[in-house]
């Protein structure tokens, strides 16, 4: 049987039975569906192996992302995030995309970038010819570091130099270009830089301090796009209300910085859910959208001839599904076995695709009915339960707050008090 990703009102059941359909269309075992249920799930004698200073875990909450057709296949989409509305966003998203075929992508490969800093060159562009002829050896060693990475066809693939001038004078800085396949490649990356590092102060008769990878992953591109029909979006007029959006964050960095954190809500979500670096994938995500020197969105939207929504994004995407704690962590693999992924770039092209889709679910709420209409009945939850709700006081608190548009922690005591004199508890 076909898996299908289109589940017609999932919200509206209990936690217990969207496992049970989740269970179903990811082939968990039983002890994996209780241990999704378990917010303590992480043992503390594995959190103390996984960082130091241990006295405790935090859980966030897990949600499902329903609807999602990427390159024709239906993917339910694990999201850790503590922000309500967000995957409710990514979800009706995608049922919009879907109309006309959902998301499409395609990446450039999972090459990182490792680079090693020398100063005190005497010679420095003489010192780059120099690098650049001795590339051959220079990758040779890299990959003496890492067999296993390069049996299965991985590996420092290349090299390239240039030199810069820093307010401290000239530095020469090498740059491996290293294909790290199914992990994120931190580790490999930096073992193979710092092992490369004596043969190049050999070569330049300088010194090497920095032998580091870096975050800006650019020859590690995500890219996705989509078309949703003008009548999905709610009409012509705001498909042009969400391009007039797009190109008010394409002018102004201040909320371009807004538009991208949009973005970011539905990868990140996905990047904590399966236990991968989220710091590397912002940060780089945030530098690609500045590498044209103005900080700009990572998406676009236009108009087709049709009337029709078009969206893409490109953005490096640092992912792994092998290697540190995407496999330590209990959670990660469950739900790396509810997307299904074959590759690291899947798991990439995936992610691009949840940030466009999340994008898309922010605008058209802004530009259709502004966002707090959406955020607030998720939000004031939060808040009634910071009163001390419990039980059916949360729902009758949160009615009336959203009802008065009154979202705030005094408003929700002051309901508290009141349905307490009334007996209602």
């Amino acid at each position: 049987m076909k898996r299908q990703s289109e589940i017609s009102g999932f919200y509206k059941l209990s936690p217990k039975e969207r496992a049970k359909i989740v269970k179903e269309f990811a082939g968990l075992t039983d002890g994996e569906v209780k241990l999704l249920g378990s917010t303590g799930s992480l043992e503390l004698d594995l959190a103390d192996r996984m960082i130091e200073n241990v006295v405790g875990a935090i859980p966030i909450p897990l949600g499902i992302a329903v609807n999602f057709l990427i390159n024709g296949k239906d993917y339910l989409i694990p999201m850790a995030i503590e922000e309500p509305s967000v995957v409710a966003a990514a979800s009706y998203a995608a049922k919009m995309a879907r109309v006309k075929g959902g998301f499409f992508t395609s990446s450039t490969g999972p090459i990182m970038i490792g680079q090693i800093q020398t100063v005190d060159v005497p010679s420095p562009y003489w010192a780059k010819m120099a690098i650049l002829a001795a590339k051959e050896e220079i990758l040779q060693r890299a990959n003496e570091q890492d067999p296993m990475l390069v049996s299965v066809g991985g590996g420092a693939k290349d090299l390239e130099v240039k030199v810069i001038h820093a307010s401290t004078g000239p530095m020469v800085i090498t740059e491996l270009l290293v294909d790290c396949r199914d992990a994120m490649g931190a580790n490999a990356v930096n073992t193979m830089a710092e092992a490369v590092a004596p043969l190049i102060e050999k070569i330049t008769h300088g010194r090497v301090y920095l032998r580091i990878i870096s975050n800006l992953a650019t020859k590690r591109l995500a890219r996705a796009w989509t078309v949703v029909a003008k009548e999905a979006v709610g009409g012509e007029e705001i498909v042009n209300a969400i391009v007039e959006a797009y190109a008010f964050a394409a002018a102004d960095h201040y909320r371009a910085a807004t538009h991208n954190k949009g973005v970011l809500n539905g990868i990140i979500g996905v990047v904590i859910a399966t236990c991968n670096d989220h710091r590397a994938v912002e940060a780089g995500a945030h530098a690609y959208a500045a590498r044209s020197g103005h900080y700009s969105p990572i998406t676009i939207w236009e108009k087709n001839k049709d009337g029709d929504l078009v969206g893409s994004i490109e953005v490096p995407m640092a992912v792994g599904i092998i290697g540190g704690a995407t496999k330590v962590h209990p959670i990660a693999r469950i739900a790396l076995k509810i997307l299904d992924v074959e590759t690291a770039t899947e798991l990439g092209e995936v992610m691009a695709a949840v940030g466009l889709a999340q994008n898309l679910g922010a605008l058209r709420a802004l530009a259709h009915e502004g966002i707090q209409r959406g955020h607030m009945s998720l939000h004031a939850r939060n808040v009634a339960i910071m009163a001390g709700a419990s039980g059916e006081l949360i729902d009758l608190i949160v009615e009336r707050m959203v009802e008065e548009r009154k979202v705030r922690l005094d408003k929700a005591k002051d309901l508290l008090e009141e349905y307490r004199k009334k007996g209602k508890l």
